[in-house]
């Protein structure tokens, strides 16, 4: 469903020159530690990261890098969705040794240079998937040829996911919305990132206009 893709079905749009200043803003701060993994989390649920991300992406793929972006999210995965793709295979099913990176990865049509590996089918236990040993060698894999790593992690406050994912990136975006995350929720967002010493590079805050503090 790429109409959600502001980047892509209006890419002259202040919103999408938002998204190029974040990309531009994530490069230079990350001069001295480079980003090559990066992962967005956010407080709770249906506060825009996942859209972000592939926002993101696709700014990223548009001035000229390799990117990757891998849905980790084994809860509600939604970039299979954003881009129109199909989930029948993808990071569930590598982990589970039933198709090769190669294979699980799919091309966007519309933006050359990005490369998707959605979710796959949803597991009995995420943090499991995510815990295991071959997700650190596919992440290894996929940063040996790409020039970044997205990787869209399930909300830091809810459950653990996105702390065991953040030990495996070189920096962490956290997404709030304006209109909807609860200070205790941003918080307790922070708190669990910062227990695992990860490196939180910035917070992205969406919905601003419609005038929350």
């Amino acid at each position: 469903m790429t109409q959600q893709l502001i980047t892509l079905t209006d890419p002259r749009s202040s919103v999408a020159e938002a998204y190029r200043s974040l990309y531009i803003n994530l490069s230079f701060s990350s001069q001295e530690q480079p980003l090559h993994k990066l992962l967005a989390t956010s407080a709770g649920s249906g506060e825009g990261k996942s859209l972000t991300l592939a926002n993101l992406a696709v700014v990223a793929a548009q001035m000229g890098q390799r990117v990757v972006l891998m849905d980790c999210d084994l809860r509600q995965p939604q970039q299979h969705e954003l881009f129109g793709l199909r989930n029948d295979g993808g990071l569930t099913s590598v982990v589970a040794g039933k198709q090769t990176v190669a294979a699980a990865l799919q091309v966007s049509s519309e933006t050359p240079g990005l490369q998707i590996l959605t979710s796959g089918p949803l597991p009995v236990s995420p943090s499991q998937v995510l815990a295991a040993r071959r997700l650190d060698e596919i992440m290894a894999e996929l940063a040996e040829q790409a020039d970044l790593v997205l990787v869209d992690a399930p909300p830091a406050a809810a459950v653990a996911d996105a702390s065991v994912l953040a030990t495996k990136v070189d920096g962490v975006i956290l997404v709030l919305n304006a209109g909807q995350t609860k200070r205790d929720s941003a918080r307790r967002a922070k708190e669990a990132l910062e227990k695992v010493n990860a490196h939180i590079v910035g917070v992205v805050l969406n919905n601003v206009a419609d005038g929350a503090t």
